[in-house]
């Protein structure tokens, strides 16, 4: 049965935009799926069980044809989208000499653009309808880098994602459209290997000596979610690596 609500889910296919997608099916919301191929959102919506409220629509986030095929096959299946959920991105940490021009393009094209065309749709679309959520993934060592993990490609890219989540909530406030973000931390993905010595590493990122889960995530966009009064922040789940050195 089709619900009123429709969210549009960037990177839906694997890790915290497969969980996402799972989470916001549960709830009875259309989701509509995206990612770079038809045939991993027909994976993931096998996984999923191949319900009719989830559609999937494939290309590459970073073009602007793929942000408004989006949302014009959303509106034509379901009417309206409630929610975007800005999720797709990469993460490349390496020394900053050792990033290659591929590197920067990579980054800049998914995590920038990959925010920037969905996020305009989004604005043009909810402001016309004078409601909305516009929720975007972001990264928790955008807010405090660590030299654990040097990575300023995504601290660049991701730290002006969070700024960009404010401003973006100042301008849509009076079209009654809401802007947060999610900043995780170290998340148990497929981004991750499973060894045991990446995972030991990946738990002393954090004071409490533990890696986050999808559903960590997930708990804290279906908070925002329902929450009416919250715009213009970005809410950070990490372990509390970013409330100071231990």
């Amino acid at each position: 049965m089709k619900s009123n609500k429709t969210v549009i889910i960037t990177g839906a296919s694997s890790g915290i935009g497969f969980a996402l997608a799972e989470a916001y099916l549960a709830l009875g919301y259309n989701v509509v799926g995206n990612a770079r191929t038809i045939e991993r959102l027909q994976l993931a919506a096998d996984k999923l069980g191949n319900p009719d409220n989830f559609l999937p629509v494939a290309g590459d986030i970073a073009l602007p044809a793929t942000a408004s095929a989006l949302f014009d096959q959303a509106v034509a299946a379901f009417g309206k989208v409630d929610v975007l959920v800005n999720n797709a991105g990469i993460f490349l940490a390496k020394p900053v000499a050792d990033y290659t021009e591929a590197d920067v393009n990579a980054i800049v094209s998914t995590n920038l653009n990959g925010f920037f065309y969905p996020s305009q749709a989004a604005a043009r679309h909810m402001s016309a309808n004078r409601d909305g959520h516009i929720i975007t993934i972001t990264a928790s060592i955008a807010m405090q880098p660590n030299v654990k993990v040097p990575a300023l490609l995504p601290v660049l890219i991701k730290g002006g994602l969070n700024h960009a989540t404010r401003g973006l909530a100042i301008e849509l406030a009076a079209s009654n459209v809401r802007v947060n973000a999610v900043a995780p931390g170290s998340i148990d993905t497929p981004l991750h290997s499973k060894d045991a010595g990446t995972q030991a590493f990946l738990k002393t990122l954090a004071p409490n000596g533990a890696i986050g889960t999808t559903r960590d995530v997930v708990d804290a966009v279906l908070y925002l979610t329902n929450s009416s009064f919250t715009t213009g922040t970005v809410m950070v789940v990490d372990g509390g690596a970013t409330a100071g050195t231990w």
